[in-house]
């Protein structure tokens, strides 16, 4: 056996390859025998959903979130958290809102396929994820509610328990952050020359996807982003360049955009819906490009390698220019233990904005730190 690895890929032309390791699940079934097949979460509850001893990957997550009674809570998928451990480690390799770690933002939920995330019906309200998730000698995942009200969590956690953990196996992360964007004042400018005046020649100002330090791969992510400009002309949002700074190389960096449509593999300042296994758009937002958007780029068959650091960074509007909400998870995998990061801001700061324009400067203050 090659000490690399355990068994075949998960490609149709290797299902034929037989595999070592044993098949198990983690799941929430009732233990009584009964159908309450769900766990509790109390509101400003931690819950540990899932531990598991010695080596092995986990293959699969599934959960689905449902209120105790008829009523529906808004924006639980924002308002749960989900944290996963490998190794015995105290700081989470996995940290985000449930709603966004499964592929989408804004608190929602809607029908998509990515190859390695997927919201299936009804509504999206069934989460998967494919992305495997080695561990060396035990895994753990919990969830912490900012819920006012207690909540059913249904799960499967489907891993396979090897002899030994691969020498070279790197760790799964995931990383949520959220910003409102600081722009500038466009009163005095024409729209052409606020969207497209101005050189940015540094990426210092740029919307941070990703801070890591270590070796490791990036994998891709999840953008969502809410129109805050209230205009009448042309409100197009996306015209800011995605910027991957690889090792601490300065501007500008070996891997340059040309575009956020352009990252996301689309293109023309798309509107439609779209998924495909690598990229698309889940939310594609209102007329004259206003309102919220959700879009993804999975590089699953181009991951960007780092040996001590990389910035996943992307304009916000060319040159920085445009105020907007911004928020993200980022995937990657890298050598443990990972580096300092930014804790989960509390539910109170992840809930999304209204939809109605303009808005009100204090509700707005409610879901930022000013």
């Amino acid at each position: 056996m090659n000490p690399r690895s355990f068994g075949p890929g998960s490609s149709l032309r290797d299902l034929y390859i037989a595999r070592e390791g044993r098949r198990l699940r983690e799941s929430s079934f009732d233990r009584s025998g009964g159908n309450r097949d769900y766990y509790v979460v109390k509101p400003g509850e931690k819950r540990e959903i899932c531990l598991i001893k010695g080596a092995g990957v986990i293959t699969h997550i599934w959960m689905t979130l449902g209120p105790m009674d008829q009523v529906e809570e808004p924006f639980v998928h924002r308002k749960l958290a989900l944290r996963m451990y490998w190794d015995g480690e105290e700081s989470p390799s996995v940290e985000a809102p449930v709603g966004d770690f499964f592929g989408m933002g804004h608190g929602l939920t809607k029908n998509f396929v990515s190859a390695p995330l997927a919201m299936s019906p009804q509504d999206g309200r069934a989460m998967n994820c494919f992305f495997p998730m080695p561990f060396a000698s035990s895994a753990r995942i919990e969830v912490e509610s900012g819920c006012a009200e207690s909540l059913k969590c249904y799960f499967y956690v489907d891993y396979e328990l090897l002899p030994s953990q691969a020498e070279d196996a790197l760790r799964f992360h995931a990383l949520w952050r959220r910003e409102r964007t600081k722009g500038i004042d466009d009163s005095s400018l024409s729209n052409a020359r606020f969207e497209f005046g101005g050189k940015n020649v540094s990426g210092d100002d740029n919307y941070m996807i990703l801070d890591a330090v270590g070796r490791g791969h990036y994998v891709g992510c999840n953008l969502n982003i809410h129109n805050l400009r209230f205009t009448h002309e042309w409100n197009w949002y996306g015209e800011g360049d995605d910027m991957i700074f690889i090792d601490g190389e300065s501007w500008p960096p070996s891997i340059h955009g040309t575009g956020m449509e352009d990252y996301f593999s689309t293109a023309w300042c798309p509107t439609q819906p779209y998924s495909s296994p690598y990229h698309g758009i889940i939310l594609g937002g209102d007329a004259n490009w206003a309102g919220k958007v959700s879009f993804y780029r999975y590089h699953i068959e181009d991951p960007v390698m780092f040996s001590k650091s990389i910035r996943v960074t992307i304009e916000h509007g060319h040159n920085n220019r445009r105020s907007d909400d911004y928020s993200s998870t980022a995937y990657w995998y890298q050598d443990e233990p990972h580096g300092k990061r930014e804790a989960l801001p509390p539910a109170s700061k992840r809930l999304p904005l209204p939809d109605q324009l303009p808005f009100d400067p204090d509700a707005m203050r409610e879901c930022f730190d000013y």
